[in-house]
């Protein structure tokens, strides 16, 4: 049976004044909307207690499970308003499936794909009034993000027997408010995102915070983000600590990392895959070594490199850089004509500026 959210309207919403406020200069992750959406899980009942509420801090024991084993998972995706006034979000079917997928490698409970979307539905129309106008080309949305964790108080190493889902919503400004700039990139060689057999591909909180240290690292050497490799070998390209990779190639190849079990599919990374092929291009996913794109940016070989996911889009790469050395493609002279043509395709089907030819918007609003 599927869930009903059932809907209390917080009687204190933020004032005109004050949304308007925020919506002007909302950036990223700052500011939350009014409400948000709740449901529980039980070994016993299964999954219950729908409902939207007013946002503020959840109640947990200081012996919640997640405090002490970590078993927790999310997603992030986008609400976008149309020229219409309508809002719709981008392949949330295809979140859910993920959602699934790291449910189960986290041994939480699977919330069922059809919950999972209308979570995201009832909260949205409650708090609409937060998704911002995406007017000449704005790049403003509502970023939601929804999270299982495992609430049930005990201290031992099993599967939670008590599970809290949420959706929290947040109005993000675009991503580089001063457009779009090439980020450059740390090799890092001492730390690895994940490793095999592990949590790799699913989204889930432990993943990022191992990537702390080898983005720390970037930064200390000047760089943006880091590039993690395979824990195994440290020769092979696997991800950022939160976006795919892609290769174009001068004969028209567009290349990606293939899912190993230890890289995050991405919703982005898997549209972008289907888009190119409309472009003329070549898709290929396979293993890629860092000496590969070393050798491959010098020699000029590569054209252009960008990184993609939910908040970004598509983010051109420039220099990478290494203990001992760098490497930067773009000193050639080439451009970013590709990585910004996929990034305009995509922002164009997600704020209804072009038909949606695959299929890929649900409206929300």
């Amino acid at each position: 049976m599927s869930l009903t959210f059932n809907v209390t309207e917080r009687p204190d919403r933020a004032s005109d004044a004050d949304r308007s406020a925020v919506l002007a200069n909302p950036g990223f992750g700052n500011h939350f909307t009014d409400h948000m959406a709740l449901a529980t899980w039980t070994k016993d009942d299964g999954w219950h207690d729908a409902k939207v509420a007013a946002y503020g801090p959840i109640a947990i024991s200081p012996a919640a499970a997640v405090l002490h084993y970590a078993q927790e998972i999310f997603e992030g995706m986008k609400a976008y308003r149309h020229a219409d006034g309508s809002v719709w979000t981008f392949r949330p079917e295809a979140n859910a499936a993920r959602f699934a997928r790291s449910a189960t490698r986290l041994a939480l409970p699977v919330l069922p794909e059809d919950d999972f979307i209308e979570s995201l539905r009832a909260l949205v129309k409650l708090d609409q009034d937060w998704v911002p106008e995406a007017a000449d080309g704005s790049e403003a949305s509502l970023y939601l993000r929804p999270f299982m964790f495992a609430s049930e108080a005990f201290l031992g190493v099993r599967p939670a027997n008590e599970v809290t889902y949420c959706v929290i919503a947040s109005p993000a400004g675009a991503y580089f408010s001063g457009g779009v700039k090439p980020v450059s990139l740390w090799i890092s060689t001492d730390y690895a995102r994940a490793g095999e057999g592990g949590t790799g591909a699913a989204k889930c909180g432990g993943n990022y915070a191992s990537s702390l240290a080898g983005q720390m690292e970037g930064l200390a050497a000047g760089c943006d983000q880091a590039v993690f490799l395979d824990s195994s070998t440290h020769t092979y390209i696997e991800e950022l600590g939160g976006m795919n990779l892609f290769f174009v190639y001068k004969d028209g190849r567009i290349v990606t990392p293939e899912l190993t079990g230890t890289i995050l599919e991405g919703v982005t990374r898997s549209s972008i895959l289907e888009i190119a092929k409309e472009l003329g291009l070549h898709p290929e996913e396979r293993r890629i070594p860092i000496q590969e794109w070393k050798d491959a940016a010098a020699s000029g070989e590569i054209v252009e490199i960008f990184a993609c996911g939910t908040a970004a889009v598509v983010t051109p790469v420039g220099e990478l850089k290494w203990d001992g050395g760098s490497v930067d493609h773009r000193r050639d002279g080439h451009d970013d004509e590709i990585a910004l043509k996929i990034r305009k395709t995509l922002l164009d089907i997600q704020y209804g500026r072009t038909e949606d030819k695959h299929g890929w918007m649900t409206r929300l609003a």
